[in-house]
């Protein structure tokens, strides 16, 4: 029988920890946060994070790391993505070799703008590398710890190690595909929301389903120029790390980048509204990310541009709106995955 270890009690962290007991299996959870420990120790619950919802028996918190992962063969990262080397420095001590490691992080490491298999690689190494991999999708915490059905994707460059993690996820509510493509779906994770800010400040403006349609489809676009720049596969992008989890970020109440977008669109700063979505926002941080990559690959991205704009430059949103509709005129089809002109 599998063990996990999971890092990090946040939303998603207890969710998955949520999903692995209700399969028998044994997780041990860890977190700095004193508060959630105590209460998840003594009343079965995370209300910061998750309200409402009860942690099955089989869930253990641990104030220590090394508690946290000792006789686990599975270990699940789930740390927000500008936490994840400090906290990966931290756990390789108590790592060996045969564990399998699963990052569900979503994001863009700044400065470096590495990917998070890239950061993981870089500091544990190309054999503990071979058994790492990435859980990607769409999947809200607040309905997986519901058990409401949801479908994600693994991707890793060994297919035994994902089909290893496939089947420890694997349950009546939780399916599991797997992909090659790491670089495709660490990509379409990451990008999806810094659109999804773009959707709620669309949402925020008092715009309607036209426009949340364009930015979600011409985003994905973007998404996948770039990706393909990067090496990752286009079909990717048409799967659940690519379409399936823009759509769930860029339209749910869930998503808190998309309340984080709301907030920019009625009016209010950075810093005001990232104060009223309570929780990190991923996108926030890879905008400036995707933004530098942009520059740095010369790949088209008017979305992504507008969006760090306003969020980094203080732009005026109706402004940035005006800047997207007023570009010059297009082809569709060719901008998807190339620059090249159609042969009509």
């Amino acid at each position: 029988m599998e063990r996990v270890s999971i890092i990090g009690a946040g939303s998603w962290g207890t969710a998955q920890a949520i999903t692995l007991a209700q399969k028998g299996l044994p997780v041990q959870m860890w977190t700095i946060e004193q508060d959630v420990i105590e209460e998840m120790t003594n009343k079965k619950t995370n209300e910061r994070y998750l309200p409402a919802i009860s942690i099955p028996e089989g869930v253990e918190i641990y104030p220590e790391i090394a508690d946290a992962v000792r006789d686990a063969t599975a270990i699940v990262m789930s740390v927000p993505s500008q936490a994840f080397r400090a906290t990966l420095k931290k756990l390789l001590p108590y790592i060996n070799e045969g564990q399998l490691i699963i990052n569900t992080a979503k994001g863009i490491e700044e400065p470096s703008l590495k990917r998070l298999s890239e950061v993981f690689n870089e500091e544990a190494g190309r054999v503990m590398y071979d058994n790492f991999v990435v859980l990607s999708g769409p999947s809200h915490a607040e309905e997986v710890s519901r058990g409401l059905p949801t479908t994600v994707v693994v991707a890793g460059e060994r297919r035994e190690v994902c089909e290893r993690a496939q089947e420890l996820f694997m349950s009546p509510t939780f399916r599991v595909y797997t992909n090659p493509d790491l670089a495709g779906v660490e990509i379409g994770g990451a990008l999806k929301n810094v659109i999804a800010i773009c959707t709620g400040i669309s949402d925020g403006l008092g715009f309607g389903d036209n426009t949340k349609a364009a930015l979600m489809t011409r985003g994905l676009a973007e998404i996948a120029r770039l990706g393909v720049t990067l090496g990752a596969n286009p079909l990717t992008f048409a799967g659940l790390a690519g379409v399936g989890d823009l759509i769930v970020t860029c339209t749910s109440m869930h998503s808190r980048n998309r309340r984080f977008g709301i907030e920019i669109g009625q009016g209010k700063t950075v810093e005001q509204a990232l104060e009223a979505v309570r929780m990190v926002v991923e996108g926030y941080r890879t905008s400036g990310a995707a933004y530098r990559l942009m520059q740095q690959t010369g790949v088209a991205m008017p979305i992504i541009e507008q969006a760090h704009a306003v969020l980094y430059n203080g732009e005026n949103t109706l402004e940035s709106v005006s800047r997207l509709m007023m570009r010059g005129k297009k082809h569709e089809i060719e901008e998807v995955v190339s620059t090249a002109d159609p042969d009509w």
